[in-house]
C-alpha cells in the first residue's frame, strides 16, 4: 500500500495563510506610498526612482532588528508596536548622515504563521514608515516549521535613504567649542533588553503599576522614537550648523557619540543636564547599575545627539522643540587629551 500523499501544509507551511497576510498588508503599504515608488509589494523586486530634486544623490543604507525586546512582545502579547521599533532602528541610523529615508523592506520569519499576529507587526512597520516619510516597498514572510518555537518570530528591516553629496554629515567639521544637544528618547527604545528582562525577572511580582504615567508594560514596550522628520526639518532650517548626529543605540552615549567625532575631539557631557525618567531610575535601582554602565548600556533618556555650532545652538534647539522634540544642552566638544572620547561629569 502506497503512503498517503503529503502537501506543503502537511509539512507545516500554509500557503493560504501567507496569501491572506499579503492581502492584509497591501492597504497598509499603500498608505506609505511616496514620490519615487514605481512598483511596490507584489512583484519579485520593488522599483524606486530617486526623486529628481536631488542633484548629486548619494544612497545611504541601514539594516537592523528589534533584538530581545521581542521576547517580551511574545510573553505579553504586545505585537502592534515592535514594527515601529524595526523601522526606527534603521531610519534613525540613515538619518545620522543627513539622509532622507526613501524606502523600507522587512523580513518576518516564524515557525507557524499566525496571520493576526503578523498583520499587527506589519501594521506597526507601516506606521513607522508613514511617520518617517518612507515607503514600505516590499518584504518577505518566511514560514519555517521547526526553526522557531510556537508563538515566536524574528524581524529584520532594511532602509535606503538619499542625501545630496555636498550635504553628507561626516563629523569632519566638529571643533572644540561646539555644543552637544540631546534629543529625548521615548524610553528604552530597542537596545539593552537582555538586561531589562533580567531586571523584570529579579523584581519578580514586585513590579511598579505605572512608570512615567503609563502602565508598566506600556512604559517598557514604548516604541523607539522616530526623529526623521523633525531632524530633517532642522537640517534644512539651519544649513551647515548641524555638524554631526549620533543615534544612541547599543553601547549608549559612551560608545555611539565617538563614532561621529573626528580624531582629537572629545565630548564632555554634564551629568544631570537631562532628566532621568522613572523607567530608567527603576532599571538602575533594580539592577544596582552604576551611572557609567547606564550610559554605556542604555540611551538613558537621550535617543539622538546633535553636535552643533555654538552660535546656532539655541536656534536649532528652538526649531526642534517647536516640532515636538524634548531638547537639552548636554555638553560641549573639547580637544581630546589622554582621556576617553566621551566624559560624563
Amino acid at each position: 500500500m502506497s503512503p498517503s500523499p503529503l502537501s506543503y501544509k502537511d509539512a507545516g507551511v500554509d500557503i493560504d495563510a501567507g496569501d491572506a497576510l499579503v492581502e492584509r498588508i497591501k492597504p497598509l503599504a499603500r498608505k506609505t506610498m511616496r514620490e519615487g515608488v514605481l512598483a511596490g509589494i507584489g512583484g519579485f523586486g520593488a522599483l524606486f526612482e530617486v526623486p529628481k530634486r536631488y542633484r548629486e544623490p548619494v544612497l545611504v543604507s541601514g539594516t537592523d532588528g528589534v533584538g530581545t525586546k521581542l521576547k517580551l512582545a511574545f510573553e505579553w502579547n504586545m505585537h502592534d508596536t515592535v514594527g515601529i521599533d524595526l523601522v526606527a532602528m534603521s531610519v534613525n541610523d540613515v538619518l545620522v548622515q543627513g539622509a532622507e529615508p526613501l524606502f523600507f523592506l522587512d523580513y518576518f520569519a516564524c515557525g507557524k504563521l499566525d496571520v493576526d499576529t503578523a498583520a499587527a507587526v506589519v501594521g506597526g512597520i507601516a506606521r513607522g514608515c508613514e511617520l518617517s516619510g518612507c515607503a514600505l516597498i516590499g518584504g518577505e514572510t518566511a514560514e519555517m516549521p521547526g526553526m522557531y518555537p510556537a508563538g515566536e518570530y524574528d524581524l529584520a528591516g532594511f532602509a535606503v535613504g538619499a542625501v545630496e553629496k555636498s550635504q553628507i554629515l561626516t563629523g569632519a567639521g566638529v571643533r572644540a567649542g561646539d555644543v552637544v544637544l540631546g534629543l529625548g528618547s521615548s524610553g528604552v527604545h530597542s537596545n539593552g533588553f537582555s538586561l531589562v528582562r533580567k531586571c523584570i525577572e529579579r523584581a519578580g511580582g514586585q513590579l511598579p503599576a505605572t512608570l512615567d504615567g503609563k502602565p508598566f508594560r506600556q512604559a517598557v514596550m514604548e516604541p523607539t522614537r522616530l526623529y526623521v522628520k523633525n531632524v530633517l526639518a532642522a537640517l534644512a532650517a539651519h544649513p551647515s550648523c548641524i555638524k554631526a548626529l549620533a543615534h544612541i543605540t547599543g553601547g549608549g552615549l559612551l560608545e555611539n557619540i565617538p563614532r561621529v567625532l573626528p580624531d582629537g575631539a572629545a565630548a564632555h557631557l554634564k551629568k544631570g543636564s537631562w532628566p532621568q525618567s522613572e523607567l530608567f531610575a527603576w532599571l538602575q535601582q533594580t539592577a544596582s547599575i552604576s551611572d557609567q554602565e547606564m550610559n554605556r548600556t542604555f540611551n538613558n533618556g537621550i535617543g539622538m545627539v546633535a553636535v552643533v555650532d555654538a552660535a546656532a545652538a539655541q536656534a536649532i534647539a528652538g526649531t526642534l522643540r517647536a516640532a515636538g522634540e524634548s531638547v537639552y544642552e548636554i555638553g560641549m566638544i573639547s580637544a581630546r587629551g589622554a582621556g576617553a572620547a566621551v566624559i560624563v561629569a
